[in-house]
């Protein structure tokens, strides 16, 4: 099972490119228009959204209302933002209530690139390959908080 959240931030945003550079169009530009990446990849995502087989998923309707509002939307920051929550929740709806559907925009995405290799050398040496949220400790009596 894919982790819905971290497809909901690969999609949506390559979605709400596509709406706002084409408006209302966007559901029926073809994919051969010229754009950049990102907005190719919101017509191809959102096509496949809107235009999967009706007898085994579940109604387009509130992906497509998203977009259209979201393309509706102005300039006005606050109107933005709701509309791209809107966009995300109808996104998450979807992928939750649409088995297959992940997997399927999934395979439409570019593989991400790999992690940095990371390498830790010596007595003590700490290496991360990622975030670190959490202190890092080395050293005799390196352990939790300090006391007081």
């Amino acid at each position: 099972m894919l982790d819905t959240t971290a497809l909901l931030d690969q999609i949506v945003p390559a979605s709400e490119a596509a709406a706002v550079a084409y408006g209302v169009s966007v559901l029926t530009r073809t994919q051969d228009e010229a754009a950049n990446a990102t907005v190719r990849l919101g017509q191809r995502l959102i096509g496949r959204l809107l235009n999967r087989d009706a007898d085994t998923a579940p109604d387009s309707g509130p992906v497509r209302t998203a977009v259209v509002r979201l393309a509706e939307a102005g300039a006005d920051p606050d109107v933005l933002a709701l509309r791209r929550a809107e966009l995300r929740i109808a996104l998450r709806t979807a992928l939750t209530d649409t088995p297959g559907l992940a997997e399927e925009l999934s395979a439409l995405l570019p593989t991400p690139p790999p992690p940095p290799a990371v390498h830790a050398e010596g007595e003590r040496s700490v290496a991360v390959g990622g975030d670190n949220s959490g202190s890092i400790s080395t050293g005799d009596g390196a352990g939790g908080a300090p006391r007081q």
